[in-house]
């Protein structure tokens, strides 16, 4: 199927890895031409050079913190225009709320939540005059299964779920539509250092908790981020242009609910 989006630039941050290198590297594969962004130089080369190695895409790197005024400032400078806009980053670790400053709380809702939504605020209008804009965030099963040991993610999350509610439904007339991703558990870095801090938390071993996470889930293993890669790739598709305000879970059926 052919996506209708070549020639398109897009914005992807957190791209270095994972899910967000995933994605990058899917859009690109539709000659998409990606602008990536990290705050570590040698895996953001390394990604930009596997991208153009694979697709032959246009790759322009960015280093730097999203979650920073200047992070933004570059990244836009890099990519002034773009027509797709992928928002993730890293969540924070697992954790008793009780041990939480108000700094740290500051600090994950900035990450998780007023982070994306400022870059909505920067390129959603310069979509609209355009007729086309496409905005994917990288969310998490979290605000439809709230998980103990995430309650920062649970809550920063959910509020960028809850705005993005408002803001897709005025922006789809102008053919931008904003969706959110919520991927369970994915064979990715992160998920693995959340694994970690269970295993130091618990004192289990590593490699029984990551097993034991795959068994539970109903497909009988993680998540690939080549599959959500994928997915993200069709949202931002001219094919899916009816999509808007969905928060779509990737997470071989393991939320229990019918709806």
């Amino acid at each position: 199927m052919d996506l209708g989006i070549s020639g398109k630039k897009a914005l992807v941050t957190g791209a270095s890895r994972g899910m967000g290198k995933a994605a990058a590297l899917a859009l690109a594969g539709e000659k998409v031409d990606v602008t990536i962004m990290a705050r570590t130089a040698a895996t953001l080369e390394e990604t930009a050079s596997q991208i153009r190695n694979l697709t032959g895409a246009q790759v322009t790197t960015v280093l730097g913190d999203i979650t920073t005024l200047e992070g933004r400032r570059i990244a836009l400078a890099a990519c002034p225009s773009p027509d797709i806009l992928v928002n993730n980053a890293d969540g924070e670790l697992p954790g008793d709320f009780r041990n939480w400053s108000r700094e740290d709380w500051l600090r994950g809702i900035d990450r998780m939540m007023l982070t994306p939504i400022d870059m909505m605020r920067l390129t959603v209008d310069g979509m609209m005059e355009r007729g086309f804009g496409r905005v994917v965030n990288i969310v998490s099963r979290s605000v439809k299964i709230a998980q103990v040991e995430l309650g920062m993610s649970n809550a920063a999350r959910s509020g960028l779920v809850g705005f993005v509610a408002g803001l897709a439904r005025q922006t789809i007339k102008y053919n931008v539509t904003i969706n959110n991703v919520l991927p369970g558990i994915i064979a990715s870095d992160g998920q693995r250092e959340h694994v970690r801090v269970l295993a130091e938390d618990s004192g289990r071993p590593f490699e029984e908790i990551w097993s034991a996470r795959a068994a539970q889930n109903p497909a009988g293993r993680y998540g690939l981020p080549d599959e959500v890669g994928s997915y993200i790739a069709f949202l931002c598709s001219a094919r899916a242009g009816f999509v808007t305000a969905q928060n779509l879970l990737i997470d071989g059926g393991q939320y229990p609910g019918t709806f």
